[in-house]
């Protein structure tokens, strides 16, 4: 790739990592729609953007923790059963034109409703049964590794608007659960393909750069409110890029 077009890629890359993580996103999605402008095969897209997802959720993941915001009965229930789906779901490469088109649209919708909310009091929150848990996780890891994303844009708002939890915690269990999504999608597109891109070493470090800044924002400096508008900001994005991308 030409030096120029790869700083360019690089800047933007970063810019999405600032803006994800300080939600506790990897970035999967932004990262795709980027790759995706600048005419990455699409057989490179989806590991690179696995591989991106891993170095920034793992930094947001630390941030959040030390912050002391990880809610473990929270996260576990979710991930006992997202972790094998989204290997599954990793391990197939489908043509979703359509379901890409209906999830956009389900982003967008969620996007809609959290600008409009306003930011859950600790009173407020009624943590989920675990069959729910454990089905929700279960729905959102295979969609997650079909698509190669980390479920952070499907699980965060529906942490929010069911009540489940606060924006920071959300955002903290956001991103381990992206963490392990992630890896265990990445893993089983290896076992497909046998194989990582170079790409994605090549644009890593642009990542952690843009996912140590926006963790450590999202984590310890930016308020609830803005969080949430910035989570919105995110699923527009997210949105966006799976309806005509």
């Amino acid at each position: 790739m030409d030096p120029y077009i790869l700083s360019i890629l690089s800047v933007c890359v970063a810019l999405v990592a600032v803006l994800y993580s300080c939600v506790g996103h990897g970035g999967a999605s932004g990262y795709i729609a980027v790759m995706m402008i600048f005419g990455i095969l699409p057989g490179v897209i989806k590991p690179t953007a696995l591989v991106l997802n891993i170095l920034v959720s793992s930094i947001a993941a630390v941030q959040f923790y030390r912050a002391g915001y990880f809610r473990w009965r929270l996260f576990w229930p979710f991930a006992c059963t997202s972790v094998p789906f989204a290997y599954a779901g990793g391990y197939f490469i489908l043509p979703i034109e359509v379901y890409k088109l209906a999830v956009g649209v389900t982003l967008l919708f969620s996007a809609m409703r959290l600008l409009v909310r306003s930011p859950l009091q600790k009173d407020e929150i009624n943590h989920p049964s675990i069959p729910v848990s454990l089905l929700v996780g279960a729905v959102i890891g295979l969609t997650s590794g079909l698509i190669g994303v980390g479920g952070g844009i499907f699980l965060s708002p529906l942490l929010i608007l069911m009540g489940w939890a606060g924006i920071k915690e959300t955002a903290a269990v956001s991103a381990f659960f992206v963490l392990v999504n992630s890896a265990s999608g990445l893993f089983g597109h290896v076992n497909a393909a046998q194989n990582v891109p170079p790409m994605a070493l090549m644009i890593a470090g642009a990542a952690v750069f843009g996912g140590l800044a926006g963790s450590y924002l999202g984590s310890r400096r930016l308020p609830l409110l803005v969080i949430q508008r910035a989570l919105s900001i995110v699923l527009v994005v997210a949105g966006y890029k799976m309806m005509i991308i």
